[in-house]
């Protein structure tokens, strides 16, 4: 049985919350305070997005600010889309072994970006993990959610692999070392684009802003109120507003990965769609959330969700080695507990 809680879904139980989204809340504005927000938004890369404006220029054009982040968005999802047969990432999965393919600078620099983090991860983190997620009906090719068998896991298994990957710059350049490797931007390419939104904003002169795209958010200046945005991270029920920690947000960017939402279950057994690159496997600790806020949204993109396939002991240990601002919720025996890293503790216990 396959269970899933879409985005829609959510936002429309979530009647008491300024903006909802998967794993996220914007907390605490009043009704005064929303009446000076000039919210932005729409569909984009599979999920929505929202542009929320404290003191917006009196000479602002609304409908042109709106056509320039959507002409922002569709160029990522262009580049870098999955989807779209005539993409960059798309001719680059179809390209032979040892094909130097030309992209933009941009696909390249998000690709190094998730080649890093691989690296720091062991491998946690790898964005050529898709035909294994695709075996097991998550990914976008999958042919419904099964437990496959040992023989194609090992065959998927031979097609993965970051280290199979390679960049190269003036001009950008991708290659491949083995045919049928393939990459799949999804851990990072809507923290890309979230960073792409806010840096449009900067240059616009725009200093007060939350930025979302499916739930990842970067923040600059303050909220409607006069102060930090307030974020709520939520707590792994399901239950629209049930917040497990909420923090301020100034000049931040956000992720949080989870793995409570999307998953199925058969011979009495739950498979979550959060799949373990070196094993091939979905993960099967006890890590239910994890949360990171760091520089930019796509490095946050990228470690939530390498933190959660490492688990709670190694992911934190990993937090701590690395200084990273990572905060967890950890579901055992039907009740919840938190675990942050002290760099997150320096950040918001202050």
């Amino acid at each position: 049985m396959a269970h899933s809680l879409s985005r829609r879904d959510f936002i429309h139980r979530a009647k008491g919350v300024a903006l909802a989204t998967p794993f996220i809340s914007l907390v605490g504005c009043g009704e005064e305070s929303v009446r000076d927000l000039l919210s932005l938004g729409g569909q984009t890369m599979g999920t929505t997005y929202s542009v929320k404006l404290v003191n917006v220029p009196t000479d602002l054009d609304q409908d042109t600010l709106a056509q320039e982040l959507d002409g922002i968005l569709e160029t990522v999802n262009r580049r870098m889309s999955t989807y779209r047969p005539d993409s960059e990432l798309s001719r680059y999965n179809a390209a032979a072994a040892e094909d130097w393919l030309a992209v933009s600078s941009d696909t390249r620099s998000v690709i190094d970006e998730a080649l890093r983090v691989a690296r720091l991860t062991g491998g946690a983190f790898d964005p050529t993990v898709g035909p294994v997620v695709d075996l097991w009906g998550f990914g976008a090719a999958g042919k419904g959610q099964h437990v496959p068998s040992p023989e194609d896991i090992a065959a998927a298994r031979e097609t993965i692999g970051f280290a199979k990957v390679e960049t190269r710059d003036a001009p950008a350049q991708l290659t491949k070392l083995q045919d049928g490797v393939r990459l799949d931007l999804s851990g990072v390419a809507k923290g890309f684009a979230v960073d792409k939104l806010a840096a449009h904003l900067d240059a616009q002169g725009m200093t007060d802003y939350l930025v979302e795209v499916g739930g990842e958010l970067r923040t600059g200046g303050h909220g409607p109120e006069g102060r930090p945005w307030r974020v709520g991270i939520e707590k792994p029920t399901m239950a629209p507003g049930d917040l497990q920690r909420i923090v301020d947000l100034e000049r931040d960017a956000l992720a949080t990965s989870g793995n409570y939402r999307i998953f199925f279950e058969q011979d009495g057994r739950r498979y979550t769609h959060i799949v373990n690159p070196r094993n091939c496997r979905p993960v099967e600790h006890d890590l239910a959330s994890a949360t990171v806020v760091a520089a930019t949204t796509m490095e946050a993109d990228a470690l939530s969700t390498s933190l959660l396939v490492l688990g709670p002991e190694a992911g934190m240990e990993l937090a701590v080695e690395q200084d990273i601002a990572a905060f967890f919720v950890v579901g055992r025996d039907g009740s919840f507990s938190e675990m942050a890293a002290p760099a997150f503790e320096r950040r918001f216990t202050a």
